[in-house]
């Protein structure tokens, strides 16, 4: 169990996390995080290496058997890469649905009350059980459904506080440049509704359909879930960009512009 410590705190600073921070996002102390970087837990419980596992994206016999702090940049992230469950997304992840009297599928409704109990209960079928159901014509067949509230103007025109039908993505490999989906972190970071590409190495690219909003990217050992955009309900009509919205978004391209020359 040497290597274990050793590597707990190596990834914690890979990610440039501070012990606090990394607690909360593990829902652990941090005197726990600290015995377990400091070689004082002989004996790690299955439910730890799991969650650090599932976190870091790393198998457990990874963060048992090698030294990750020799490693060469390019070989820690190829070993994370590499880890196919992780990249697919697929990984100790068992989707609880419900169905009805037909033995039919349901359609699940997220509230945005339901949001902070969501990452804990997800996988628990009678959290989901307890959601508000819907149902909708004409969707494809063989697909998980569920509707995720949205916040904010960052995706218009689809209108602010849309309601998002989404398929459940089983596989995250499969997911095409810029699909628009919700993405369900690990952390305590809000549901996001962004247009997804991958890249190398395990990183998503999360962009806006508002120019005003910075893209970002995030690795997959960070995502919870991604439920692909189906359709949206909304009681608005789509916003029509106005010539002070084109004006702000040309401001915009002239400032990045600038910034990259």
């Amino acid at each position: 169990m040497v290597n274990w410590g050793n590597n707990v705190r190596f990834l914690r600073k890979h990610r440039r996390l501070s012990q606090d921070a990394m607690a909360q996002e593990l829902h652990i102390s941090r005197s726990k995080l600290n015995a377990h970087e400091n070689g004082h837990t002989v004996n790690p419980p299955v439910e730890d290496l799991l969650a650090f596992s599932d976190y870091f994206g790393i198998s457990i016999d990874d963060l048992l058997k090698t030294k990750l702090g020799e490693l060469a940049v390019d070989e820690l992230n190829k070993l994370i890469a590499g880890n196919e469950p992780y990249t697919k997304g697929n990984n100790l992840r068992v989707l609880a649905i419900s169905i009805d009297r037909e033995n039919k599928e349901n359609i699940e409704y997220v509230p945005v009350k339901a949001k902070a109990g969501y990452r804990a209960g997800c996988h628990d079928p009678e959290f989901i059980a307890a959601l508000p159901k819907y149902s909708f014509p004409g969707l494809p067949k063989g697909r998980t459904f569920r509707m995720f509230p949205t916040i904010g103007d960052s995706m218009l025109p689809i209108p602010e506080g849309s309601d998002i039908l989404a398929s459940y993505v089983g596989d995250w490999t499969t997911i095409k440049q810029a699909t628009p989906c919700i993405v369900i972190f690990n952390s305590e970071q809000d549901f996001v509704f962004k247009n997804i590409t991958q890249q190398s190495d395990g990183v998503l690219l999360l962009e806006s359909n508002n120019g005003l909003y910075k893209p970002y990217t995030v690795h997959v050992s960070a995502v919870l879930e991604i439920w692909q955009f189906e359709r949206f309900i909304s009681q608005e009509l789509p916003h029509q960009p106005t010539e002070m919205d084109e004006l702000k978004t040309m401001l915009m391209d002239m400032k990045k512009q600038l910034m990259l020359k």
